[in-house]
């Protein structure tokens, strides 16, 4: 092999690993939306449960109250059953936009939405607050590895 088709093996596949990087840096994208905040929380929302949901919403909200918005970083990830929160006709609907109109985000798992979209023929719908996430629980991990604390109210 020349050393100009190593050269042009290298640059191509430089070119494909750059091109499949967006879809990598749109999962790791809450790292960046709150660039200076000293307290970064993930809460788990795994259950269909209306307690729960309550109790992961109160969480979310006592904590944008007690630190400055700016200073805490606030995800929230359903996943399996606990994506009902984030359906249109949720009871919490309003409560979930108000968290992210002052800065909490809430990620919904991709994995369950196709999971019930196979089970019923249909795909549900989420709200547009929601942020598509692949694997919730790999989001999860994702945002521990970085600083986040898990908690699961």
């Amino acid at each position: 092999m020349t050393g100009l088709s190593i050269i042009l093996r290298t640059m191509i596949a430089t070119l494909l690993i750059a091109a499949t990087a967006p879809a990598v840096r749109a999962q790791q994208a809450p790292l960046q939306d709150k660039p200076f905040a000293e307290h970064k929380i993930v809460l788990q929302l795994s259950d269909n449960d209306s307690r729960k949901q309550g109790l992961v919403l109160s969480v979310a909200s006592n904590l944008m109250k007690h630190y400055d918005p700016d200073k805490v970083a606030i995800e929230i990830v359903a996943f399996g059953p606990g994506i009902e929160l984030l359906r249109p006709e949720n009871p919490n609907r309003k409560m979930v936009e108000s968290l992210v109109a002052q800065g909490a985000r809430f990620d919904i798992c991709l994995n369950t939405v196709d999971t019930l979209e196979r089970e019923s023929g249909k795909r549900p719908e989420f709200i547009a607050a929601a942020t598509p996430v692949q694997v919730g629980v790999a989001q999860i991990l994702f945002l521990t590895e970085n600083g986040y604390t898990l908690v699961r109210p």
